[in-house]
């Protein structure tokens, strides 16, 4: 069979070859350093700008540790192991959980603050640029903002410049604390296109 024989693989062939590149946990450039496959090349394979010829797909075949046939769809591939999302944990026992991937404009996140064991003790205060837009889902959370106290239970919600003083900690609730956390690094601000209006 001449290497462009293949150019007849079925359109699903680039998801399966990505597939197959991310079980093993490589990069493009990776990928096309150990075979001679410019990463260009690749990405349009993948996202179905080009069909493999039969030479790419022996390459990748023997890269991958897959069948042709697997890669053919012929028969199934192993299944990817599911990545866990572990929150990051970090001072003080809260847990992050990041909802954003990107890089730049606002970030958000879930935060958990662990029920406590003695009575809730003042949070410490910090200040930096930006702006901070926060949603409790779950329990009493205490929001210290310059010297202001503030106890903001489920469905409440608080926005505040954070150059001003400002710290969190579980009031007391029992329980833990789950809220939203949106932030603007930038001073980006939440922008409400509704105006309030109620459903009729």
């Amino acid at each position: 069979m001449a290497a462009d024989d293949a150019d007849g693989a079925p359109d699903a062939m680039g998801p399966r070859l990505r597939a197959a590149r991310e079980r093993r946990g490589a990069t493009l450039t990776a990928v096309g350093r150990a075979t001679g496959i410019s990463a260009s090349t690749l990405s349009r394979i993948e996202t179905g700008r080009r069909r493999p010829t039969l030479e790419v797909l022996l390459r990748l075949a023997e890269e991958y540790d897959a069948s042709l046939d697997e890669l053919a769809g012929r028969t199934p591939a192993p299944a990817a192991e599911p990545r866990a999302r572990v929150p990051l944990s970090f001072g003080d026992d809260k847990a992050v959980l990041p909802l954003t991937r990107y890089v730049g404009g606002l970030h958000a996140h879930k935060h958990v603050l662990p029920a406590l064991d003695g009575p809730p003790v003042r949070p410490r205060q910090v200040s930096h640029d930006g702006h901070e837009w926060l949603c409790v889902l779950y329990g009493r959370l205490w929001l210290a903002l310059a010297d202001r106290d503030l106890v903001l239970t489920p469905g409440e919600v608080a926005e505040f410049d954070t150059r001003t003083p400002h710290g969190v900690a579980n009031a007391g609730s029992g329980g833990p604390v789950e809220y939203l956390v949106l932030f603007g690094p930038q001073g980006e601000r939440l922008r409400s296109r509704t105006g309030g209006v109620a459903a009729g």
